[in-house]
């Protein structure tokens, strides 16, 4: 029996795993995530609930995972005897299918050979490094706790154990970053063993320094023109150097793709555990709890830490679907999109795609609806646009 727009994601089993681990050494100045400075002692009880949570989250999905991500936070910071019991309980509660991605993220002063052969020995097979400048002076000034030597070292030092899979974190917007800043930042990273590249706009977010600095006048960006020839410095460069660019913000080698992003940006069911961590599963939005010692004391008593939880509907998942999945260069399958909600993108959207299309800001070829890569600084205000379709419809 087909499905409807109304029973869009009831039957879909997730196979992806996010699994947040908020323990940083400090805070960087532009950041908003859910992260702590924290003891050892907090580390350790925290180990012990993310345990319990692992056994939660096998009763709503039993198959094999196919993609597993560990962000942060600082997934490395803690020691090596408390990565090794994380690892142990999620091996102790989860299979993994056979190719399955399995990423850690990495600040590269959190890391050292002996953690990175443990991880490789647990099936880790992709490490993200928060690299965002090479500039020793912006990484002082974003916030950063490492220097540019770092990591390249760490990087290297990843490649010598083995791993094949490697991304390094870019940021541009940065402020009193020059546009020589980032093509010095693209000179090293085209020079270390790497198939990933994820380039990211600063966004200034409220309740954090660089917001606090913003609002008194005293944050110096580059500005939008700037920002703007930064972004098309990245791209050419990365693209030149053979990687494409198959999301707005992330460049790729053969075989190098974000599998696991992938999922989320094809809007497809996650499983998710850790302090705030997000999920979406059986058509069910899902956030747990922040606050570490809430997190800890739900789950010493047995009960479940989510905080929030809402049923999305079709029409939502389906807006979903297209918003997230036109930041990708493959865009959005209209055959996939009618096999998931049962309808077309025309039953739902009536004329709006075909307006936007003789604008040029999506092109339709092959089944598929895109956003033209030359639209993707501005994909946003695009985005607002297919909102507004939507909802006139």
């Amino acid at each position: 029996m087909r499905q409807t727009v109304e029973d869009h994601d009831k039957f879909a089993t997730p196979t992806s795993l996010y699994v947040h681990i908020p323990f940083c050494k400090s805070r960087c100045f532009y950041c908003d995530f859910n992260t702590y400075v924290a003891p050892d002692a907090v580390m350790n009880d925290y180990a012990t609930a993310l345990g319990s949570e692992f056994s939660q989250l096998t009763q709503k999905a039993c198959e094999p995972l196919k993609t597993a991500f560990f962000g942060g936070g600082t997934p490395t910071l803690p020691s090596l005897h408390l990565l090794e019991r994380m690892l142990t309980s999620l091996h102790a509660h989860f299979s993994f299918a056979d190719g399955a991605e399995f990423t850690f993220e990495s600040n590269p002063d959190s890391i050292d050979v002996e953690k990175l052969r443990l991880l490789r020995d647990f099936g880790v097979n992709r490490l993200s490094f928060g690299a965002q400048t090479f500039r020793d002076r912006l990484l002082l000034t974003i916030g950063r706790a490492h220097d540019a030597r770092t990591v390249v070292e760490s990087v290297e030092m990843a490649a010598a154990v083995g791993f094949q899979h490697v991304n390094v974190d870019l940021m541009f917007g940065l402020p009193e970053q020059s546009l020589a800043d980032v093509e010095h930042s693209l000179d090293q990273v085209l020079a270390l063993p790497i198939d990933h590249v994820s380039a990211y706009w600063l966004k200034v977010e409220e309740g954090t320094p660089f917001g606090k600095w913003r609002d008194m006048g005293q944050l110096p960006l580059p500005g939008e023109d700037l920002e703007a020839d930064m972004y098309e410095m990245v791209r050419e460069r990365l693209q030149n150097a053979g990687f494409t660019h198959y999301e707005i913000s992330n460049f790729a080698k053969a075989n190098g793709q974000a599998q696991h992003n992938l999922v989320y940006w094809r809007n497809q069911p996650y499983l998710a555990a850790g302090a705030g961590a997000h999920g979406y599963v059986k058509g069910v939005r899902y956030e747990n709890v922040r606050k570490l010692p809430d997190y800890i004391a739900k789950l010493k008593d047995g009960a479940e830490p989510v905080a929030e939880s809402f049923v999305v509907s079709g029409r939502e998942a389906a807006e979903d679907m297209m918003m997230l999945g036109l930041r990708l260069a493959e865009g959005v399958s209209k055959a996939a999109f009618r096999e998931r909600f049962g309808v077309t993108m025309e039953e739902i959207y009536g004329t709006g795609i075909a307006h936007l299309c003789e604008q040029g800001l999506l092109v339709e070829q092959n089944g598929r609806v895109s956003i033209p890569s030359a639209y993707w600084p501005v994909a946003n205000a695009i985005f607002e646009k297919f909102v507004t379709v939507g909802g006139a419809d």
